[in-house]
């Protein structure tokens, strides 16, 4: 997909953060955008950003408040989107949330309801709008992480949830070539978002010890990141240099990114007596 003119895009998770970035850079590119999130207030106010990007009278913006978590919810929203707005040329699934604790201090109801969001959420979405691109063709983006492909101290449950996301999208891709439909993962790493503020209230020593090596990157060079990796329909979509070689070291020296990381987790453990 070299050109974003006259596309209509679907994004969740898309009145912030990375997602309102996509959204902006889209529009600036001539697409119509279609966010949906929980909070109606916020998209409302994500929608006027939007729309100040756009380039030509004819590009529509709109959104829906949803929560992918619940599946009749995702079913009358998106049938309703689908008969509003059209069929979306790109979906993509950036709704997500993440509460980084101990292990032991996550409780099955926290677990539930990050399961829900960050893979089932994907999966409701993507299933209903599939049989619908499939005569067209299209592009699917799911968001998953960094952490969905290198497991994380503090992050149990959300790498539970964004392995699945990369494991779901690349069997997805393989069943949908011959639909001119393109799949590829957004593995992000730390990125200055409202939702990552929300993570380092409940992070562990351990996990920001882990975090402080990396930089810290703006949602907007993430959302460039992902239209350049469109264009090259490349299927891992990794936006920095950190994260590229993190994941390179993992497949080919997978012991010696772990020999670092528990030599951080160590250290923070020996300066708090444990």
């Amino acid at each position: 997909m070299q050109d974003f003119n006259s596309k209509i895009a679907y994004i969740t998770g898309g009145s912030s953060g990375i997602g309102l970035a996509v959204a902006k850079l889209l529009a600036a590119g001539g697409a119509s955008i279609l966010i949906f999130a929980r909070r109606a207030q916020v998209l409302e106010e994500a929608l006027l950003q939007i729309g100040k990007c756009r380039i030509s009278p004819e590009q529509r913006f709109s959104c829906l408040p949803l929560d992918v978590s619940e599946r009749e919810d995702v079913e009358a929203v998106l049938f309703r989107a689908v008969a509003d707005f059209g069929v979306p040329d790109i979906l993509i699934n950036c709704a997500g949330k993440a509460k980084p604790n101990y292990y032991e201090n996550i409780p099955y109801s926290q677990f539930d309801e990050i399961i829900k969001t960050d893979l089932y959420g994907t999966w409701n979405t993507t299933s209903l709008l599939v049989p619908l691109m499939k005569d067209r063709g299209g592009y699917i983006i799911n968001v998953s992480s960094i952490a969905g492909f290198i497991g994380v101290f503090g992050y149990t449950d959300y790498a539970a949830a964004k392995f699945g996301v990369v494991g779901f999208s690349e069997a997805l891709r393989s069943e949908l070539k011959k639909y001119n439909i393109a799949v590829s993962v957004l593995c992000p790493p730390d990125t200055d978002t409202p939702g990552f503020a929300e993570e380092n209230k409940t992070k562990p020593e351990e996990t920001k010890a882990i975090s402080s090596t990396a930089r810290l990157m703006k949602a907007e060079d993430v959302a460039k990141a992902l239209l350049k990796g469109m264009k090259k329909q490349e299927f891992i979509i990794i936006p920095n240099f950190d994260g590229k070689f993190t994941y390179i070291m993992k497949r080919l020296l997978p012991g010696l990114v772990e020999m670092v990381t528990d030599s951080q987790v160590k250290s923070v453990q020996k300066a708090k007596g444990k």
